[in-house]
């Protein structure tokens, strides 16, 4: 007999039928007039990682967000990943709670700072969204709407979508939307890029939150925990999931 229990699949399977360890990011995108609003996310990936000529991440969105909407309408964004301090994850929460209101009304009381990226420096006769000044990366980034046509999918629907639907990029259901986002820019702040670029250590990985999205429509949750590196040698003789899984953790965050 299995030791495992059969849990129904429902609606947001990820969060509501499942313990599914995500990211958590702030994606940067453009409004009519040019200026960078702000959405949180976690439903963000690697997409292309090798074998093309270009990288690119997977975004999954509500269609009728702001996020979507612009990217419908101007196809770039910023990735920016924060830490875990509790100050940000506190006001990436705050975020949250005003997607439901206007880019002017929701950025006026904004806590991050904004800087332009080095796609603004690149290229100065464009517009980019900035970049958030307290992330440890972002990842600048153009909607590839080419693929599958999606182009043809324009922003104003905010009621949903009719179908056709595309399947993979673009406007995919009713309510949703995926984008395929080719990575322009990598910007790294010092810390990070020169254990990259010197070799890492335990010291150059910063402390991100886990987001395990919403329990009982009601509570989000973010677990806080620091990776530790193992060598290669040392995993390959003790190869075991305690061994190289055990780390120190704190507590999540419950909002």
């Amino acid at each position: 007999m299995s030791s495992f229990r059969d849990l129904r699949i429902v609606d947001n399977f990820y969060q509501t039928s499942a313990f599914f360890p995500m990211p958590t990011v702030l994606i940067g995108t453009l409004t009519e007039d040019g200026k960078t609003s702000l959405g949180p996310y976690s439903l963000v990936q690697p997409y292309y990682v090798a074998g093309k000529d270009y990288y690119a991440m997977l975004l999954c969105a509500r269609n009728n967000s702001n996020t979507a909407q612009h990217l419908l309408a101007r196809g770039k964004c910023s990735i920016n990943f924060i830490t875990d301090e509790k100050k940000m994850v506190q006001r990436s929460r705050q975020v949250i709670l005003a997607r439901r209101y206007t880019r002017r009304k929701k950025m006026k009381n904004c806590q991050f700072t904004l800087e332009d990226g080095l796609m603004a420096e690149a290229h100065p006769e464009q517009v980019f969204p900035k970049v958030v000044t307290q992330s440890f990366q972002v990842f600048e980034c153009t909607w590839m709407s080419d693929l599958e046509n999606a182009f043809e999918d324009k922003p104003g629907q905010l009621d949903g979508y009719p179908p056709p639907y595309r399947n993979f990029n673009g406007i995919t259901s009713q309510f949703g939307a995926h984008f395929i986002l080719r990575v322009d820019k990598i910007l790294m702040k010092e810390k990070q890029y020169q254990g990259i670029v010197n070799g890492v250590k335990a010291k150059d990985f910063p402390r991100v939150p886990v987001d395990y999205g919403y329990r009982d429509s009601k509570t989000l949750v973010y677990k806080i925990s620091r990776p530790i590196p193992r060598n290669i040698a040392y995993a390959q003789r003790y190869a075991s999931i305690s061994a190289l899984c055990r780390r120190p953790h704190r507590p999540g965050y419950r909002f």
